[in-house]
């Protein structure tokens, strides 16, 4: 569900004053990620490791209450629950865009992610989730990147994370990411917050 709330009755006001009409209110950090349980995982049990880094990534921010707020248009949203998009490929050759609910049932996520992005690729038609606050990733997976920056369109102010090939080192994976946000929704803090979150999300996942 989503509804319109008045910014001023919210943590965020002063960042909706301050950042709403700035020329460029999005902020992007970078990490380097350690990501060997979710390629174990991967080996294993089978399971695409970009659905495992969705997941981890709907996780982690479940656990941090900015992310529930976003600005749209000129107006602050709330939102009660978060879901993953992802790029897929489709039948054309070309690119269409999927959003997946996030589920703390990996195994329902798992599901949910088969199944939509299939759908989405035989269709080509994208499938959006309005009534959920959505974090739009991309994954380059033929090559290796040290970072990226999304662009500041003024209409999509989603958090947008990006990332390239994981690299390996002695016995460890290693993937560099770039996370995306506007300042309107958090702050540094807030985001920083998330991305240990992440990584704490990773190191537990079996």
């Amino acid at each position: 569900m989503a509804k319109k709330i008045d910014p001023k009755q919210t943590k965020r006001a002063k960042a909706f004053e301050l950042w709403m009409d700035a020329p460029n209110p999005m902020v992007t950090f970078f990490k380097i990620l350690d990501v060997t349980p979710l390629i174990k995982i991967n080996k294993k049990r089978k399971l695409k490791f970009n659905m495992l880094l969705d997941y981890c990534i709907g996780k982690a921010a479940s656990g941090v209450k900015e992310f529930y707020i976003l600005p749209v248009g000129h107006e602050l949203v709330q939102y009660d629950s978060i879901a993953v998009n992802t790029i897929v490929k489709n039948k054309e050759g070309e690119v269409s865009s999927c959003d997946i609910l996030f589920t703390e049932d990996l195994a329902k996520f798992n599901q949910d992610y088969l199944r939509y992005t299939m759908q989405v690729a035989d269709s080509c038609e994208n499938r959006d989730l309005t009534d959920s606050m959505v974090i739009g990733t991309s994954a380059i997976i033929d090559t290796e990147i040290d970072g990226a920056v999304g662009m500041n369109s003024g209409i999509y102010n989603n958090p947008f994370i990006i990332w390239g090939r994981y690299k390996k080192k002695l016995f460890r994976y290693y993937l560099t990411i770039s996370f995306q946000f506007h300042h309107t929704q958090m702050d540094g803090a807030h985001a920083g917050r998330f991305l240990a979150n992440l990584q704490n999300v990773i190191y537990k996942m079996k």
